[in-house]
């Protein structure tokens, strides 16, 4: 497989699940470890079954997230790691802010999302979170990557713009042909200067897509779309850290090797 020039064009964090994308200008990849803060908190949307002393892997169905509690794509959320300050906005305007590392802090931002999404609530939200847990959408501890070559072949197929924060991914990659990624499955790429992923699985794509994550309405089908012009419901791979280092926008992104799937 020849060397395709490709570089890092963004990079994000959500620090809590179904809320705002974080820029980041630059962050540090450690191996097994999803970048830092990603997900680290979730709102549980009634009892999920989570236990903080032996946290793991629950279906994004048990919290508020964007395939289902679409308005949350309305809120303008930041997430301060000095402070542990969650803040919470909307058309410019605070709604609400609370230190998650403390029990009224967290009680601010459950009152918060009690009233904002009463009508879809299985009873009282709960802001969760355990050292070194992810509330990633799969089990694994993955970075997402998305090819923005990917992301305009299907604005191309929808008839629409389409922002690729839809697919909500932690590195966006630019020079790689569309579909390139699904190609690197098995192996590994070297991003910047010492961090190395391996490429493990594709991701599929569920009605979150359909959300606008700049209004929060539900205005495109897009894995319909994808199944009916590609033959598949995927956009964007998931990837573990294989060598941990620094990366940076702009980096460049090189396949390394080819290795099996575990």
């Amino acid at each position: 497989m020849s060397d395709r020039q490709a570089s890092v064009h963004a990079i994000y964090r959500y620090p809590v699940k179904g809320l705002s994308a974080e820029p980041l200008p630059r962050t540090r990849l450690a191996p097994g470890k999803t970048i830092p803060a990603d997900r680290r908190y979730a709102i549980e949307n009634g009892p999920s079954g989570f236990d903080p002393a032996a946290p793991s892997y629950l279906p994004k169905i048990r919290f508020l997230m964007l395939m289902r509690n679409e308005r949350l794509a309305r809120l303008d959320t930041r997430f301060d790691d000095a402070t542990h300050a969650l803040t919470i906005a909307e058309s410019g305007r605070e709604l609400a802010r609370g230190n998650l590392s403390t029990a009224e802090g967290r009680g601010a931002i459950e009152t918060f999302f009690a009233g904002f999404c009463a009508d879809e609530l299985r009873g009282p939200p709960r802001v969760l979170q355990a050292d070194g847990h992810s509330f990633s959408d799969v089990a694994r501890k993955v970075v997402s990557i998305i090819n923005l070559a990917s992301v305009a072949a299907v604005e191309d197929a929808v008839g629409a713009p389409v922002d690729p924060l839809r697919f909500r991914g932690n590195l966006y990659v630019t020079g790689w042909p569309a579909w390139h990624e699904f190609e690197l499955l098995g192996c590994e790429i070297a991003v910047g200067a010492s961090a190395r992923l391996k490429i493990v699985k594709r991701i599929e794509r569920c009605a979150a897509t359909n959300v606008d994550p700049r209004t929060g309405l539900r205005d495109l089908a897009i894995p319909r779309t994808l199944a009916q012009v590609f033959g598949h419901s995927d956009c964007g791979v998931y990837a573990e850290v294989v060598t941990g280092g620094e990366i940076l926008l702009g980096d460049a992104v090189r396949a390394t090797a080819a290795a099996s799937l575990r």
